[in-house]
């Protein structure tokens, strides 16, 4: 019974659609041309309560496509090591990374009554923008994200905290955050999961989403 409650909530609380946290490290700025060199996600549920949580998460190393363009300041910035023998076992290709990484995504909608994801990221553009481009490059034709929405949690962090910058706005919430382990996929969209539960935990808490839910009855809307 709980887990229905739980699951009819979550459903309800984003208009259908369930949030995944994203994170891509690429190889630059131009997500036409440049490499992604890692992503991360995680998905979310949320418990009886309606109190929002992170649940799995996914995260893999990537071989640029061919043509890509990597500059040395994207890797200096991410410590990402290309020639890591390590690195290269594990390093999947954009169009096997974005398989393992949707298969659990698309189950995970299914498994809350949404219709679909949509991305949750700090900077969210920026990572749109990536993960449609590999999505194009690859011929993927169910992309389980809504094309252009998103939330932001930098937005979101600079309303709640004051902070925009994703270290701050983790501490602001009482969340740690080790900037030696910063810039990694998989760190990052952790920690971001942590915040946007945070953020949206705390609305609920001051009664912000039952004010809206009440509003959205006397109207008649969904």
């Amino acid at each position: 019974m709980s887990e229905a409650i739980a699951r009819e909530l979550m459903a309800q609380r984003f208009r259908s659609y369930l949030p995944v946290v994203v994170d891509l490290e690429t190889g630059g700025f131009n997500a036409q041309g440049d490499a992604v060199l890692e992503i991360a996600a995680v998905t979310l549920t949320m418990d009886p309560e309606g109190n929002l949580l992170p649940d799995a998460t996914y995260a893999y190393h990537i071989v640029p496509f061919e043509g890509a363009n990597v500059e040395q300041s994207a890797l200096d910035f991410t410590g990402i090591n290309l020639d890591d023998p390590l690195r290269s076992q594990v390093a999947l290709s954009e169009a096997e990374a974005l398989g393992e990484i949707f298969r659990p995504i698309r189950k995970s909608i299914k498994a809350h009554d949404c219709t679909r994801a949509i991305l949750v990221g700090h900077n969210a553009a920026f990572d749109q923008g990536f993960l449609n481009a590999a999505v194009n490059r690859c011929g993927i034709k169910r992309n389980p994200f809504h094309p252009f929405s998103s939330f932001d949690t930098a937005s979101l962090a600079g309303l709640v905290y004051g902070q925009t910058v994703l270290a701050r706005a983790c501490r602001a919430a009482g969340i740690e955050f080790d900037n030696k382990a910063a810039h990694s996929a998989r760190y990052d969209t952790e920690r971001t999961a942590e915040l946007f539960c945070a953020m949206v935990n705390r609305y609920k808490d001051l009664g912000g989403w039952q004010l809206a839910q009440r509003e959205q009855e006397m109207d008649g809307t969904e």
